[in-house]
């Protein structure tokens, strides 16, 4: 099955079933090193993660760890320009849950991106980025802890699909010819609009499909945490591109709106129960006023539009959502994707799950992880229905390969992902206090260190923070 790597002897598959994990007491899991400073950060690691799984289970459950090879480290073995071999391709999909440290972007040849390509060979769908203060972390805001949000980041459509011409190319030149004279004004919309003749032209493909089952996995995990925490909120951009960010704002409303009727409210329909609730001889038109600031400015077509929608929500959910059932349910609303940056910093308890699209959710992530002490700290995964991949969110950093300083915060706390989403919650439940209490006692690495008042001096290293973790299990 493999050329040049050989699986454990012990051990089994995890397998997936309806898109959920079947794990048996002994998986055996793939795992990537990382480049850079993965040769110090992962066997930090796969330190607490074994010592974790051992305090939690006593050796009733463990993990057969099976090393396969990306980027740098997988040229050193496969040859000039192998970044992902067929070995670990085969792999993944083999034992269908793996972990990885930081790869290299390929520079002169090769694939584009190793992690885009990794989410969409498997259709890992589901980039999920938790941003979550540990007490003590330095953090540029003043109320860090009132973070504590998990981004949903559509993985494999938007422009990260990587459909684009270079500027002047013969290709491009005829899709611009293409729309300039034919497609924009064949579209009255478009008015007199067109595209420069010395554009680069890309393509922002979102489909009903891939919006869709990336809101599921999100208001799926909404059910899972606290009643308090409930909410998944649609992050986009639809005033500006209503086809496709729009259309992920409105396909979004309807999977909450059909799928999970029973468990969801959106906020609009809060609007109208509530209105009924505290007036219950309200009129169809008052509520529609008061949901609606400027209804009295509406045309006629438009009040009676947003009339009957008053009418239909408590036509169709009152007996089931109204007198305060719905505070008892999911709730799903939206938000434009630029007023969200300013709103997880002067709002941020107003949050839990924010689904987005592809690029926003890229800057999203990392925007919400510098509050909360860095990307050093932030943890992901990258999920689909028949596999996983957790991985750091930050860089190699090769100027500090191999010197033991390195922060393994984000490895670690993704690894804590994979516990969770493997049902291991005993064995997450100890790093994350492990690591919590860590940091709380001042025992941090040195991009923690130099930035806490005073600065630790000395600051541990990458194996001594890994050490201190399990201390405090």
């Amino acid at each position: 099955m493999y050329e040049k790597i050989t699986a454990p002897s012990t051990g089994e598959r995890i397998t997936f079933e309806n898109g959920k994990p079947i794990v048996p007491d002994n998986p055996i899991i793939p795992f990537i090193r990382g480049d850079g400073t993965g040769v110090d950060i992962w066997p930090a690691s796969q330190k607490v993660l074994d010592a974790a799984v051992e305090k939690a289970y006593g050796g009733k459950r463990q993990i057969n760890w099976f090393k396969v090879f990306a980027g740098d480290e997988a040229c050193e073995k496969y040859g000039t320009y192998q970044y992902l071999p067929q070995d670990t391709l085969t792999a993944i999909k083999e034992y269908g849950v793996a972990i990885k440290g930081p790869l290299t972007t390929p520079v002169g040849g090769g694939i584009r991106s190793l992690n885009v390509a990794l989410r969409q060979i498997f259709d890992l769908y589901s980039c999920v980025r938790p941003c979550q203060y540990y007490a003590g972390t330095p953090s540029p805001h003043k109320t860090p802890e009132k973070l504590d949000v998990i981004i949903y980041r559509e993985n494999t459509e938007d422009i990260y699909l990587g459909i684009e011409w270079r500027q002047g190319s013969e290709i491009c030149d005829k899709l611009i010819a293409l729309l300039n004279n034919d497609l924009i004004p064949a579209t009255p919309e478009h008015g007199s609009k067109q595209i420069r003749l010395d554009s680069g032209i890309g393509i922002k493909p979102v489909s009903k499909t891939g919006s869709q089952r990336l809101v599921r996995r999100a208001i799926q995990h909404a059910l899972r945490l606290p009643k308090a925490k409930q909410m998944v909120t649609l992050v986009h951009k639809g005033n500006i591109m209503k086809y496709t960010e729009g259309a992920f704002r409105d396909w979004g409303y309807e999977v909450a709106t059909s799928e999970f009727r029973a468990e969801c409210v959106t906020e609009q329909e809060s609007w109208i129960l509530g209105n009924k609730e505290r007036k219950p001889d309200i009129s169809l038109e008052d509520n529609a006023r008061e949901i609606e600031p400027g209804f009295d400015a509406l045309t006629p077509d438009k009040q009676a539009k947003i009339c009957q929608e008053v009418e239909t929500v408590l036509n169709s959910i009152w007996e089931t959502h109204g007198n305060g059932q719905w505070k008892d349910k999911v709730m799903v609303n939206d938000r434009i994707a630029d007023s969200i940056f300013q709103q997880i910093q002067t709002r941020p308890a107003e949050y839990s799950i924010l689904a987005t699209l592809n690029l926003n959710g890229d800057y999203l992530s990392d925007a919400a992880a510098a509050i909360v002490g860095g990307l050093g700290m932030g943890p992901g995964a990258n999920i689909g229905d028949s596999s996983a991949i957790f991985e750091a969110t930050h860089g190699t950093a090769p100027k500090h390969a191999g010197l033991d300083r390195v922060n393994p915060g984000s490895v670690i706390l993704s690894g804590v992902m994979m516990l969770e989403f493997m049902g291991w919650q005993e064995a997450a439940n100890l790093i994350k206090k492990g690591l919590g209490d860590a940091i709380s006692n001042r025992q941090v690495t040195y991009d923690l260190a130099r930035l806490m008042e005073p600065p630790v001096e000395p600051p541990l290293k990458c194996s001594e923070f890994a050490e201190a973790i399990i201390q405090h299990f």
